[in-house]
């Protein structure tokens, strides 16, 4: 009578799948707050647990009818405890009377085969395997799991969607709260690029509008440079309707202000002037002393 495998390796195996399917075909990865997956957990364990009762009747039945020698027999092996049988079954030798038992009648050269059963381990991950390939594949297929363009596409609407409720309740920037800081340079940057490159130029070099690298300004409202360049943002040039008031305009707001700002300050007082030699505009305006601080 074959020894039956132990019922905590249907649970954890069973629950692992099921981990595995949630994983793959859930919406979300919140699927372990959720009841249903609770409640098909505690049903399946529960069926598992019926089933092993079942098979309890079965081998007790099965078992009444063997002969002695088979009870003792049975009962031996049922001692073993199933994972050292699973650790016998991959690593022990069989002695030399246990080969002879197993040995193949055929040979060359001295080599000859022994008709080994192949270890239960490796035959259940095998089985492993095959189930989650089939479960894999089908979720590749009709769903969204492991698709990393819809995985990134997910990503960014999560991510505007938390920026979009900040926006609701932040504080309003302006031009008392703005205040410079590098880590706004790079957004800045892109910012720039969307609103003010078409004017300004790459890297601020100047083109239509005037060069923002250099030390000339033709529009002076502040006394430092970051706050000056706000001050333009928000209300436009006054000698140029070409410089629109941006922020007045909705165009971008007082945070993406804050962030060109600051992206301006750094190429106009962190790094060097592009020249009229270099590829730049020629200076416009005069020459200004900026407060040296940062807001």
């Amino acid at each position: 009578m074959k020894k039956r495998t132990p019922i905590s390796i249907y649970i954890a195996t069973t629950i692992g799948l099921t981990i595995m399917a949630f994983e793959m075909f859930a919406g979300d990865s919140g699927y372990f707050s959720s009841p249903f997956f609770w409640a098909l957990i505690v049903i399946t364990v529960i069926l598992l647990l019926i089933m092993n009762s079942i098979g309890d009747l079965v081998e007790n039945e099965s078992f009444s009818r063997l002969s002695e020698e088979e009870k003792k027999e049975y009962l031996a092996e049922k001692s073993i405890p199933y994972y050292q049988k699973l650790w016998n079954s991959a690593f022990k030798k069989q002695s030399a009377t246990e080969e002879k038992d197993i040995l193949i009648d055929h040979g060359f050269d001295g080599i000859t085969e022994l008709d080994n059963s192949l270890p239960k381990w490796w035959i259940g991950l095998f089985w492993f395997g095959c189930i989650f390939c089939v479960v894999y594949m089908t979720a590749f297929a009709f769903t969204e799991y492991a698709h990393p363009e819809a995985e990134y596409d997910k990503e960014v609407k999560t991510m505007l969607a938390s920026i979009a409720e900040y926006e609701k309740t932040a504080p309003q920037i302006d031009l008392e709260t703005a205040k410079y800081s590098a880590d706004n340079i790079a957004d800045g940057q892109e910012l720039f690029k969307t609103n003010c490159v078409t004017c300004h130029g790459d890297g601020g070099k100047g083109g239509i509008g005037p060069n923002l690298t250099d030390t000339h300004w033709i529009n002076i409202k502040e006394k430092s440079l970051f706050k000056n360049v706000f001050w333009m943002l928000e209300n436009g040039s006054p000698n140029n309707p070409t410089m629109r008031p941006f922020i007045k305009e909705g165009t971008i707001s007082g945070r993406d202000a804050e962030k060109i700002a600051a992206y301006i300050y750094h190429i106009n007082q962190e790094t060097s002037p592009i020249t009229p030699a270099q590829g730049g505009a020629t200076p416009q305006g005069e020459e200004v002393k900026w407060e040296n601080e940062n807001n």
